[in-house]
């Protein structure tokens, strides 16, 4: 039996509608567009998983409850599934138009240009690759000597593979600040710097953040902007289009309307294709140069290890070493910033995801932040400028923590010798 579709109202209808991006320019909605739901009753994560199984976005874990965005026939596969749903309007804290204070793409290459020539011998900027809609893909690189490729650990840094998650963005300008403001002023950085190559990509999906917030609200948008042949549905989703056991796992949806859509193969996004192709390009000698990396998203305040395809720890490709690893540095970091350390595969299954092919296809010790805030009723997706400072600096010490360990991973559990000799 299908269950009551409720509604709670927190702002007028037409307000909430504009606010989420369903009522576009002309003020006609779409009957597809997606909505705002709580989802009462998953609190396993096989529950959770049925839940992501219907193409709907898992956006926030409850404790028995989901919070998801999901389109009107996701949204009733769900109620299909026997669950109670609670359509979510905004608080009226939230922001109704885009935040001025967040990082436009613009402002986001003047700041890297910025940035570099204020610092030109231990920073440099290239072009990895374009978005659909032509925006460069630009890395930068943060070492002692940034224009040459020496023999150190690297460490990579991704932002905004999920458009509306603009916090990232700002992570990543936090990051370059701090990698070379304070190089030759804080010991510790200084050293870090000296000893390693860092890349920070700072956005990898410039098309779908630009189009987020260019409107007059913001549009809840998650995917790139990709048409999908034979359908006026737009986008990938970026982060199901990785080559690690794509699609495997009812981890994505090949439905494109669906904010999970994985694409019509492992990376069709260009973004996706260029980024992979940059990280394939950092094997030197047969060796993969980068020891460690994050990936960064909002929100719920956590950080995550591989794998996402399995609710096992130790599957094909991970032995009881190797999770540990990544089990014991996720935890040193979270003490750092108070975030909950856990397998990705505790919230629900996802596959293809750059969690799993970073570990499963390059051996990288890997996570995904989700940061600020813990709820959407903190602010989800869009909390307030105001808190940039704050919530970025707050990662100081955990993303230090990762480079301090960037050299071997493995001896966080003491295994060096057998990892890193």
């Amino acid at each position: 039996m299908r269950t009551t579709l409720v509604r709670r109202t927190l702002l007028p209808l037409t307000l909430a509608a504009l606010t989420l991006g369903l009522i576009g320019p002309t003020g006609a909605g779409a009957a597809t567009d997606p909505g705002l739901f709580e989802v009462h009753g998953p609190n396993t994560p096989e529950e959770r998983t049925a839940v992501a199984a219907t193409g709907a976005a898992i956006d926030e874990v409850r404790d028995d409850s989901v919070v998801v965005t999901a389109t009107p026939s996701e949204a009733d596969a769900l109620a299909d599934l026997g669950h109670e749903l609670t359509e979510i309007t905004p608080s009226p804290v939230l922001p109704l138009a885009p935040d001025e204070g967040y990082t436009t793409f613009g402002e986001l290459r003047e700041t890297i240009d910025e940035v570099v020539a204020a610092h030109p011998g231990i920073a440099a900027q290239s072009v990895v690759g374009q978005s659909h809609e032509g925006r460069d893909l630009v890395a930068v690189k943060i070492s002692d000597d940034a224009g040459v490729d020496q023999d150190e650990p690297e460490v990579l840094f991704t932002h905004s593979q999920h458009a509306r998650e603009h916090l990232t963005v700002e992570m990543a300008v936090y990051l370059m600040r701090l990698l070379t403001d304070e190089y030759g002023s804080d010991a510790r950085v200084t050293e870090l710097v000296d000893s390693r190559e860092i890349w920070i990509l700072p956005n990898v999906n410039p098309d779908g953040s630009e189009y987020d917030m260019a409107g007059s609200n913001w549009r809840n948008w998650r995917k790139n902007r990709q048409p999908n042949q034979g359908t006026s549905a737009v986008g990938t989703d970026m982060n199901r289009n990785w080559d690690h056991l794509w699609g495997c796992c009812n981890g994505s949806s090949g439905s494109p309307s669906s904010s999970t859509y994985r694409g019509p193969a492992p990376e069709s996004a260009p973004e996706v294709s260029a980024v992979a192709d940059f990280v394939r390009g950092r094997v030197v000698g047969g060796e993969q140069q980068i020891t460690a990396a994050i990936d960064f998203h909002t929100y719920s305040e956590l950080i995550l290890w591989p794998y996402g395809y399995t609710y096992d720890e130790t599957a094909e490709g991970m032995t009881r070493e190797e999770y540990d690893t990544h089990a014991a540095l996720g935890t040193h970091m979270a003490d750092a910033n108070g975030y909950t350390p856990q397998q990705s595969s505790d919230l629900y299954i996802t596959d293809g995801t750059i969690n799993d092919w970073l570990w499963g296809d390059q051996r990288i010790v890997n996570f995904t932040y989700e940061m600020y805030p813990s709820s959407w009723w903190g602010g989800g997706f869009y909390p307030p400028s105001s808190v940039i400072e704050r919530e970025t600096s707050r990662n100081r010490e955990a993303v230090l923590r990762l480079l301090d360990y960037a050299d071997c991973p493995y001896r966080i559990i003491g295994e060096e010798e057998a990892y890193c000799s």
